[in-house]
């Protein structure tokens, strides 16, 4: 039986099978956000507010998808987020992102809270698009050196996250018992003893292989303050007036590669970084899991477009669950959009397979929706795709000549 006969015929088809096949507390750390879930589902509604209109008797018979990145092709504008659980959802999961998108094809970003060393999944499928995750730790010395070594491992592409100088308010966390580490408060073990295939799967190899679940590219002083403090997320180890442009700079002085910052939802920021020569930035509310009121990060590309000018690089993250949807995130101004969600959804549902099949899934959707619209390359994706569209996206430029009288 093939992944196509399994029945997943798009990424919702994955997310149920994750969820049946996940316990409740990790699945919901996945799926769900901070707060009301405001932003989380703004992600949603701002992708299908845009309607498209398809043109007609254009040959499209050798579009292609393919595109750019920092001068490596890519089979389509698209690339898995960074997340930390991937681990959570089958065992070396990180393994089974990063060997789906080489796969493909596509860009994928190793995380700095991975439960699988950077090494490792550098050993299993580096390359030029594979690119590492950083967060913003307190000890800047600790900081500087770690760059050093995601340097000196081989990953040429740094993207720096910005959007969490406090700690999100999860509350489903608090009321199913989940945390990073693990603790086994009696709510997260009733969701653990729900799903027996899990802890076969996941949690009998990870402690055989590697002993109790931890961040693994986390220094053991680090590692030993969030067993200490119960943290649920590696980023409350940062402190607000712990993280400035400054440090910014001082990551450009040691990098070699490519080096975006991940988490804007501003044009002002985005200029910011444009100013300091970076190479790109990456506009994301974090899939809606830390501000629980802001925009879409669709809502403020075509804004940023304007702010930066038309060469510097803007990735868009958060929300995207159809090819259409990197087609729409292009026509306002993107260069390339990321998510993390669905190829999740794809480990916790058939490991490596199902992440490819998640990617499958974007790809053949934007193929398709391109030959409706009447396109046939990705420069061609522009505002003149949309109809009425809102005020935050460009407006098109139809070029009708009026009939004569």
């Amino acid at each position: 039986m093939t992944i196509g006969d399994m029945g997943f015929y798009n990424i919702e088809d994955l997310r149920q099978k994750a969820k049946k096949r996940l316990p409740k507390g990790v699945f919901e750390y996945i799926d769900l956000g901070a707060e009301d879930y405001i932003a989380l589902r703004n992600n949603r509604t701002a992708y299908e507010e845009l309607k498209t209109k398809n043109r007609v008797l254009i040959d499209v018979s050798k579009r292609s998808t393919e595109t750019q990145i920092f001068n490596n092709k890519i089979k389509m504008p698209y690339g898995i987020s960074p997340t930390a659980s991937a681990g959570l959802t089958n065992y070396g999961g990180e393994i089974d992102l990063a060997r789906a998108a080489q796969r493909m094809g596509v860009v994928c970003t190793a995380a700095t809270s991975a439960l699988t060393p950077m090494e490792e999944i550098w050993d299993a499928a580096g390359g030029e698009n594979l690119w590492f995750q950083l967060y913003m730790w307190v000890d800047k010395e600790l900081r500087m050196k770690f760059v050093e070594n995601i340097q000196a491992v081989g990953y040429k592409t740094l993207i720096v996250t910005v959007d969490g100088p406090v700690g999100a308010n999860r509350e489903h966390n608090n009321r199913n018992g989940y945390s990073m580490p693990l603790r086994y408060s009696p709510q997260l073990v009733s969701g653990i003893l729900a799903k027996p295939g899990w802890c076969f799967r996941v949690l009998l190899k990870q402690y055989l292989k590697r002993g109790s679940f931890q961040k693994e590219n986390y220094p053991e002083e680090l590692n030993k303050k969030l067993t200490q403090l119960d943290l649920a997320s590696g980023t409350k180890q940062i402190k607000p007036d712990m993280q400035c442009w400054d440090d910014i700079k001082r990551i450009q002085e040691i990098w070699k590669g490519n080096l975006l910052i991940k988490g804007l939802q501003s044009a002002e920021d985005a200029v910011l970084a444009a100013e300091m020569g970076l190479d790109g930035v990456v506009l994301s509310n974090h899939g809606g899991r830390y501000v629980d009121n802001a925009p879409s990060p669709l809502q403020v590309t075509a804004e940023t477009r304007a702010a930066v000018g038309k060469d510097f690089r803007i990735i868009i993250d958060s929300g995207p669950r159809r090819g259409s949807d990197i087609v729409k995130a292009l026509a306002c101004g993107a260069n390339m959009v990321m998510s993390g969600r669905p190829t999740l959804y794809g480990v916790a549902a058939a490991g490596e397979a199902g992440a490819y099949r998640a990617l499958e899934i974007f790809y053949t959707e934007m193929d398709r929706i391109m030959a409706q619209l009447g396109l046939n390359s990705v420069d061609e994706i522009g505002p003149q795709i949309f109809w009425n569209p809102p005020d935050w996206v460009p407006q098109p430029k139809l070029g009708l000549k009026v009939a004569a009288e």
